[in-house]
């Protein structure tokens, strides 16, 4: 199996499920045709077994060849969602870990969409599709103040070595600028990636609080 072959396979099972355009976008971006190019390496995959797709949906969408996830998930959007960002993301630089819905801890401690480091800054990332109430929103936050103060992000593996331990950035995606009140938190609230670049050049001291 080539090289690329695998790295498709690698990322079906670290966001869950991909578009065409996904994988395109990812794995044949430098290609002059990238989306004929990805329909003729995502065909043979199918036919060897190593893929599914969901051919309802268009693009089509694509999953590990064992996922367990239904094909009428609502799941499905959401993971799109996540993988819809990390295009984002690399189109500035590639982050240097990129975890779906990490685990941070036990029960009612946050549940993010993805940790990432990029840009050399750690962030727990939020994507808010749909506009939540402020008492959603509330608890929402309340359970990283918990986690904060139980200080087990202290030690984490992706913690400078030689510097002290950062908690990182909650970075909200959303179409909806929400009231974030703490006292220990940071925020960065932005519709999109392209969107937070812009606000940063233009003003850096107001990018993030």
């Amino acid at each position: 199996m080539r090289a690329r072959d695998k790295a498709i396979i690698n990322d079906l099972y670290r966001f869950r499920c991909m578009s065409r355009d996904d994988i395109a976008d990812i794995h044949f971006g430098n290609m002059r045709n990238q989306t004929k190019e990805a329909n003729v390496v995502l065909k043979r995959l199918r036919r060897d077994g190593h893929i599914n797709a969901n051919t309802q949906m268009q693009p089509y969408v694509y999953f590990a060849a064992d996922s367990k996830i239904k094909r009428s998930s609502q799941k499905i959007a959401h993971f799109l969602g996540i993988v819809g960002f990390y295009r984002e993301l690399i189109r500035y630089e590639t982050p240097t870990v990129f975890d779906i819905e990490p685990k941070l801890s036990d029960k009612g401690t946050p549940e993010p969409d993805a940790f990432t480091i990029w840009k050399g800054t750690p962030f727990y990332i939020e994507i808010q599709r749909s506009q939540y109430s402020e008492y959603i929103m509330s608890e929402k936050i309340a359970r990283y103040e918990r986690y904060y103060y139980e200080e087990e992000w202290r030690h984490a593996s992706w913690q400078p070595k030689n510097r002290p331990p950062v908690f990182p950035y909650i970075w909200i995606i959303s179409e909806v600028n929400y009231r974030l009140v703490s006292s220990c938190l940071r925020f960065v609230q932005s519709k999109s990636v392209a969107e937070l670049i812009e606000r940063t050049v233009a003003t850096p001291h107001k990018a993030v609080r």
